[in-house]
């Protein structure tokens, strides 16, 4: 069971996104559904850990299993979601992913992955197109220039 619960117009999520960086650029994503781009992940389930739930979101969503180099941000987040119109209330942990032992580099540059009946486009974004995109989180806009050279440069390894 995911947690996450309504009330009313209210929702409350708890929930994980893995970061994937290269060359400047970062992994993004999009579905049917929603017009903005945002990190993949999703859902802690209840009796999971954060570090589980991101590797078995990855795993769900992309085919592959990186690995954790390290939690970078604990984010809490109020805002009304477009799509569904609710108020929402969402704790969320970014992780920085290691992607040097998956395939993934190898999807190209804009891919889609088909998921059940829904399908995601994954999109590399370049740091400096961020600002100008349809893109949530809006603090990793601005953040995601502050990390330090050495985590960035660590996901390009092999």
């Amino acid at each position: 069971m995911d947690i996450t619960f309504q009330s009313n117009q209210q929702k409350f999520n708890y929930r994980v996104c893995g970061m994937m960086i290269h060359d400047g650029k970062i992994l993004a994503m999009q579905d049917e559904r929603s017009p903005y781009f945002y990190l993949p992940g999703g859902r802690v389930k209840l009796g999971e850990t954060a570090e589980e739930a991101v590797i078995r979101e990855l795993r769900e969503e992309l085919g592959i299993t990186p690995k954790i180099l390290r939690p970078l941000w604990l984010c809490q987040s109020f805002f009304r979601e477009e799509v569904d119109r609710l108020h929402y209330h969402e704790l969320c942990i970014y992780f920085l992913m290691d992607m040097g032992d998956t395939e993934l580099l190898q999807k190209g540059d804009c891919f889609t992955i088909k998921e059940g009946v829904h399908s995601h486009v994954f999109t590399w974004l370049a740091f400096e197109e961020l600002e100008k995109a349809y893109f949530y989180p809006l603090f990793l806009k601005k953040d995601i220039f502050h990390l330090p050279d050495h985590f960035t440069m660590r996901t390009e390894i092999e």
